[in-house]
């Protein structure tokens, strides 16, 4: 059993700094994750992000990042990557806190083995907005990576037989998803092209 935290980053108030908590809301939702995986809304955290990363086998972290890519770019950065970035430049809204959460967990002896941001580029932080056309839109290839690093680490995972309630309270009835990969309850590994492709049909046919 491997002990991993999928967390979503974000302010859920500043428009596209909420695709983090959506995408691990909606995962929550949709899926059931074998022991030892925790899926949460991490919020902005500060240095008490240590005591969640801590002596973990895999951190996923999802988060809007601020580059000269198109909004809705999805980006993968693992933790060679992230600290490569700071802490003189902010890859996303919240590197420096993430990138000196990391710092002491490794200081203290109980940094993660592995880290993976999945990072979407935002277009607005704009307050009380939800989120931006095309991050909308990358939500699907948000959750196929997410999936694809769990198939990576060999964490199985399965659809709800009965999907719970994403509890996406911060964004119009309109434009909260039922999606999922449509994957069969006995496996996870169907292709990220193909999932990505069935999660973007469910997708359109909601928003």
């Amino acid at each position: 059993m491997k002990n991993v935290l999928i967390g979503g980053i974000g302010s859920v108030l500043l428009g596209d700094d909420a695709v983090g908590p959506y995408v691990a809301q909606l995962l929550a939702a949709y899926y059931e994750f074998e022991p030892g995986v925790e899926v949460i809304d991490l919020g902005t955290p500060a240095l008490d992000l240590v005591n969640r990363i801590s002596a973990r086998d895999a951190v996923i972290l999802i988060d809007c990042i601020d580059t000269q890519a198109d909004p809705g770019t999805v980006l993968v950065y693992r933790q060679e990557d992230i600290m490569r970035h700071s802490p003189g430049v902010r890859m996303d809204p919240h590197s420096p806190a993430l990138v000196e959460t990391l710092l002491a967990a490794d200081f203290l002896g109980v940094g993660p083995a592995e880290v993976l941001l999945v990072g979407v580029v935002a277009k607005s932080f704009e307050p009380g907005n939800d989120l931006s056309a095309p991050v909308k839109a990358a939500i699907p290839q948000a959750i196929a990576r997410t999936l694809a690093e769990l198939d990576r680490l060999g964490v199985a995972y399965k659809l709800r037989e009965r999907p719970l309630d994403p509890g996406i309270w911060w964004a119009s009835q309109r434009q909260v998803p039922a999606v999922h990969c449509g994957l069969k309850a006995s496996g996870n590994r169907e292709s990220l092209h193909t999932c990505q492709n069935s999660i973007s049909s469910k997708l359109s046919q909601k928003i």
